[in-house]
């Protein structure tokens, strides 16, 4: 599994740069300042739409800047894939339009639509046929990654994108997902947050043993993320709580 860890990370660029050396990266669109470091130092990076950014702010992606941005670094060497603009809580014909619209006009390969999960599980079934790569967003009443609720619907999405036996039809990507609690019952390819970047800052996160500077404390956080796999099947919550039961 790859773990992206979403930047901009915090202090200075040196020190940006030693945590990012020889890691996975997610450069956002509405904030790619951390962009020239992960093109000389990351193993791989992927590209964030902006969609969280603009939903936060009540706004939208522009699509055609986007665009641009993407076909001016998609030939890097180190360059994975980047997300479909998408709206997170648009009703699923916006996000419809979306795919259609990059189907035509955007790099296909590298492209990675997002299923969200307010949305049908027959869309869903569409993208897992057609694309090699789908990301999985939380939204609606499912906006929040690990609750009971968010769980069960998981199991309606893993229903569709893994076969009878729990493994996935196609690589899964979870956003906003890169928590150990989550990633390791999911059968992903990958998973990003920003939790390194957001709580390197945090001291009070640390006690009284603080890592001095912005980059250890990030270390830190990144260690115990990174020392954790993705699981190779998917296993139902109903099955695992009765698993854990006995």
């Amino acid at each position: 599994m790859i773990h992206y860890h979403g930047t901009p990370i915090g202090g200075t660029k040196q020190e940006a740069a030693k945590f990012l050396i020889g890691r996975h990266a997610l450069i956002p669109f509405s904030y790619p300042v951390d962009l020239p470091i992960a093109l000389d130092v990351c193993q791989s990076f992927c590209l964030d739409n902006g969609a969280f950014t603009a939903w936060k702010k009540g706004e939208s992606v522009d699509f055609d800047s986007y665009l641009k941005w993407v076909n001016s670094v998609r030939s890097h060497p180190s360059f994975d894939w980047c997300l479909i603009p998408d709206v997170i809580d648009g009703d699923e014909k916006d996000n419809i339009d979306l795919v259609m619209l990059w189907l035509r006009i955007g790099p296909k390969a590298k492209g990675v639509p997002v299923w969200h999960l307010h949305e049908s599980l027959e869309w869903l079934e569409w993208l897992v046929d057609r694309f090699e790569w789908v990301a999985i967003g939380s939204s609606g009443q499912w906006s929040n990654p690990g609750s009971g609720g968010w769980w069960k619907r998981i199991d309606e999405v893993m229903a569709v994108t893994c076969d009878e036996l729990g493994r996935p039809k196609c690589k899964i990507h979870g956003l906003r997902m890169l928590n150990p609690k989550i990633f390791t019952r999911l059968p992903l390819s990958s998973a990003d947050s920003t939790n390194a970047a957001m709580n390197s800052g945090s001291l009070k996160r640390f006690g009284q043993y603080t890592p001095p500077t912005v980059s250890q404390r990030a270390e830190v956080i990144a260690e115990r993320i990174e020392s954790n796999n993705s699981s190779a099947v998917y296993v139902s919550s109903d099955q695992t709580d009765l698993e854990l039961f006995w």
